[in-house]
């Protein structure tokens, strides 16, 4: 009920909005809370993980100059965070680096996903480079003390590497991605952009002895009250890099979300599992 008369009554929504940032803002300043600020040019020198995603990809029926868009909203978005380091307990924040997204810095319209729909606004696309850092701090000891996603599957999957609902959503400054370093290391963000890709990585100053793997598990689709639906799990294991042993094995996600587009079934109105022809994304590390 909440959610339907924020939507409906817009003024209501933006109060709720800017009562949120308020919040937000406030509870930033609490003297418990280290912000990772500090950068480095040169990469550290061991890799905990690398990751890249395409640039450009087909999202429906939405607009390809909303991609083009995307890229020079993220250009703008890399150029803030670039060899941040994350220092013994301090906390990566990424709207703190980032800042509000708005025309006067460069930001242009591009895609959001926002109350169950999909709309466009200054800043859109910047959850693909919170999808990255999501990923890569998944294959480390940082914490995720914040971490939100998308509670629909708004598009068919389209050269997507990795699994459904591995993602992170973010919108200023109240849906925030964050992680905390626990460990007595000090942990480097490097991101930049080619023709095609999005890439970073994440480093460290010594060679940790874990490793992590992160997979896909028991996704199906299924079709429930007339609607689809799309679920799935995230596991990690944890392995030691000299004895090849598992440390430690853990279920991090359970995803259930709509399906906001059409599914390539025979039989529409039949309720319960739905076989397709393709299989699952598979995440290889």
């Amino acid at each position: 009920m909440k959610q339907a008369l924020l939507k409906h009554f817009p003024i209501l929504y933006n109060l709720r909005v800017n009562q949120l940032r308020m919040t937000r803002r406030l509870s930033d300043h609490s003297p418990a809370i280290t912000f990772a600020s500090s950068r480095k040019p040169e990469a550290y020198p061991y890799t905990c993980k690398k990751h890249q995603s395409l640039l450009r990809r087909r999202l429906g029926s939405s607009d390809p100059q909303l991609q083009e868009n995307k890229v020079t909203n993220l250009k703008l978005a890399v150029a803030t965070m670039d060899g941040i380091l994350i220092r013994p307990g301090e906390t990566f924040s990424f709207w703190k680096l980032v800042g509000k997204p708005t025309a006067d810095k460069g930001y242009i319209e591009g895609l959001l996903l926002s109350q169950g729909e999909v709309k466009t606004g200054v800043g859109g696309g910047l959850c693909q480079l919170a999808n990255l850092l999501y990923w890569m701090a998944l294959h480390s000891p940082l914490e995720v003390i914040e971490r939100h996603h998308h509670s629909f599957d708004p598009f068919p999957d389209d050269h997507r590497v990795l699994p459904f609902g591995s993602g992170a959503s973010v919108f200023f400054n109240y849906i925030d991605l964050r992680f905390y370093n626990p460990t007595s290391s000090t942990f480097q963000v490097k991101l930049w952009l080619t023709d095609r890709h999005l890439k970073g990585s994440l480093s460290s100053e010594e060679e940790w002895p874990l490793c992590y793997h992160v997979e896909e598990r028991n996704h199906r689709f299924l079709r429930k009250n007339g609607r689809n639906y799309r679920q799935n799990e995230i596991w990690r294991t944890v392995v030691d890099r000299k004895t090849g042993w598992t440390t430690k094995e853990e279920k991090l996600i359970s995803n259930f979300a709509e399906v906001k587009y059409e599914l390539p079934v025979e039989n529409p109105d039949l309720e319960g599992e739905i076989s397709l022809p393709q299989q699952p994304i598979q995440s290889q590390d």
